[in-house]
């Protein structure tokens, strides 16, 4: 080796070196670095589909051969406020992501405060494993062994059977039940760990002021968990808000938005991203609420 390609090896080295001290020194530097192709990636993927999705929401089509026309217009939102089916589907949409919220913050409480304060330290684990465990399984697996419960002659009719009842079959209900069911682990996670995070020595403290349990329940418990409710919240409401293969395999004819939004995306593609954007706009005032709770925090 030459004295020249020694000296550019030490050269090479040291400024190595001088580069990894300043990014050591500056750690905002450091992480600046390391986010910035993550975020580039997510602004060119998400928020410019975003964009284009809601640019293409003034477009037109022909009526006569379903082509999209590029000229502006704002049609399509004005037929989204003036048709009363579209107003319909629009409000069932935002109450069965609502109900469905609810039930899965109703069925969750009880089964987290199990795992978190009444479980034995060394079955909590394995329980809240178990409890997760749906979501290892296929999303469609879920659904159609839910469609095979809730069908005719099914395992919900042969439960029921004996008591003179029969099961909800297709259609709304069938579809609250199963989404409740598909997303009811994300409202677990994070009230087990509020509910394990909760010291214990508050519950004592109630006990011994005189507090029966649905006194501290309403005045420590869940003013503690609000904002881990709240997370898990925006976990179900979007998701239930946004689905339509679980309306399409067992809800019968109900008909959702993201039922619409699939169905106009052949002859009506301005119309169906005009629809797109309603849940967008729906989370997106959601999660400006949720932030009051501090539920972003919990995340």
């Amino acid at each position: 080796m030459t004295v020249t390609e020694q000296a550019a090896g030490r050269s090479s080295r040291g400024t190595v070196r001088r580069l990894a001290g300043m990014l050591y020194r500056r750690p905002r530097l450091r992480l600046s670095l390391l986010l910035t192709a993550p975020l580039l990636w997510l602004a060119v993927l998400y928020l410019g589909s975003l964009t284009v999705l809601f640019l293409s929401a003034f477009w037109t089509t022909n009526s006569f051969t379903s082509e999209v026309v590029k000229v502006w217009s704002a049609d399509n939102f004005h037929a989204l406020l003036t048709t009363p089916v579209f107003r319909q589907v629009i409000l069932r949409s935002i109450g069965v992501a609502l109900a469905v919220t609810a039930l899965c913050a109703v069925i969750a409480f009880p089964l987290a405060f199990f795992t978190a304060r009444v479980a034995r330290p060394r079955w909590r684990p394995l329980l809240v494993v178990a409890l997760l465990t749906p979501l290892w399984a296929s999303y469609l697996v879920k659904v159609y062994a839910w469609r095979l419960i809730l069908s005719q002659g099914g395992l919900a009719d042969w439960m029921l059977k004996p008591f003179g009842l029969s099961g909800p079959g297709f259609g709304l209900p069938a579809a609250l039940l199963t989404l409740t069911y598909l997303w009811l682990p994300y409202m677990i996670l994070p009230l087990h760990t509020a509910l394990e995070r909760l010291p214990a020595n508050l519950l004592d403290a109630s006990a011994d002021l005189g507090a029966r349990p649905g006194r501290t329940f309403r005045s420590v418990v869940l003013p503690m968990v609000l904002p881990s409710v709240a997370a898990g919240s925006i976990f179900t409401f979007s998701l239930s808000l946004g689905d339509y293969i679980t309306v399409q395999i067992v809800g019968g004819k109900t008909q959702l938005i993201g039922n619409l939004v699939y169905s106009h995306i052949e002859l009506n593609l301005p119309m169906a991203a005009a629809l797109g954007t309603v849940p967008v706009v729906v989370i997106v005032l959601y999660l400006l609420a949720m932030r009051r709770t501090g539920a972003l925090s919990s995340i």
